[in-house]
């Protein structure tokens, strides 16, 4: 099963189109999937666009009464699913508002499958790159996304910022298992927790792959969220609280990840014990018979 996340704020007019070509990808790969529109609060038609396609694909709606901000609207889609796959399904999260091309799609499951935790689609990977994007957005992303592999650095991974990812759902699920409500925990920071879910992932020693995309950014028709000034401030807190985590609850943190990690461990040799095992007696069998010829 795939999920797909769509937190929406807004999208009365590029939601439909994002929408229909969801539909069209995964029915013509034949992929198991649900979306679920994660509405924050909108003030325009954004509501009425989903309840419309629930009717023609597998679609659920998450409601927030109020807007919330993007940080509470991802981690409630994130928990949805979490609560809702089993650990071999994956998450896929995508901006509503028709710049992400659900073309990428089964790349970034090609990627999962290579053994990568985290699928990133990447306007910085050899083949990807951006359209409609001014030049002072486009040296914004480009700076920041330096900065945070100077702090954060992740082999191979030049994309840091872009939301569009597909994640395992077993490690979503233990994320939260480890970080429970601080899974994301900046608030009212703009679009750091984009970011953040990656360094938390990184903490945990997640395998992170990237594919190469173009962002499409000149198929947006509704205005943009983001406050530069804002999500710069997001990301200078992000660094300063996490490039050292300190403090109780980043003791609680790295405690968590050594025990599950000694979970996995122990669970692995269980299962070698029991195939040795299982084994040992047609090894006797084929000896017993050599002899006896």
């Amino acid at each position: 099963m795939i999920i797909i996340l769509l937190p929406a704020y807004n999208e009365e007019t590029d939601l439909s189109p994002l929408l229909g070509k969801i539909r069209e990808t995964m029915d013509r790969h034949g992929y198991a999937y649900r979306v679920v529109v994660v509405n924050d609060g909108s003030r325009d038609g954004t509501l009425a666009v989903a309840r419309q396609h629930a009717g023609d694909m597998p679609l659920e709606i998450i409601n927030h009464s109020m807007n919330r901000g993007l940080w509470e609207t991802v981690r409630d889609g994130f928990e949805w699913a979490a609560e809702h796959t089993d650990a071999g399904d994956v998450i896929i999260r995508m901006d509503a508002d028709n710049t992400h091309e659900p073309r990428y799609i089964p790349a970034l499951l090609d990627k999962l499958d290579e053994g990568f935790d985290i699928a990133v689609a990447s306007r910085f990977a050899r083949g990807g790159g951006a359209e409609g994007l001014n030049l002072y957005r486009t040296f914004i992303s480009r700076a920041a996304n330096l900065v945070m592999k100077l702090f954060f650095p992740i082999r191979g991974l030049k994309e840091y910022s872009c939301g569009y990812r597909a994640y395992r759902a077993g490690l979503v699920q233990d994320a939260i298992r480890i970080f429970g409500n601080d899974f994301i925990d900046l608030r009212g920071v703009g679009f750091t927790c984009t970011l953040e879910k990656l360094v938390k992932f990184r903490m945990m020693g997640a395998r992170i792959g990237e594919v190469p995309f173009v962002l499409r950014y000149d198929q947006k028709r509704g205005s943009s969220k983001m406050l530069s000034s804002i999500t710069t401030l997001g990301y200078l807190v992000l660094i300063l609280k996490n490039v050292y985590p300190w403090g109780a609850t980043a003791k609680e943190w790295r405690r968590k990840i050594r025990d599950l990690q000694a979970e996995r461990d122990g669970a692995a040799e269980d299962r070698g014990r029991v195939a040795a095992t299982a084994a040992a007696p047609l090894e006797r069998s084929t000896e017993s018979s050599r002899t006896s010829d």
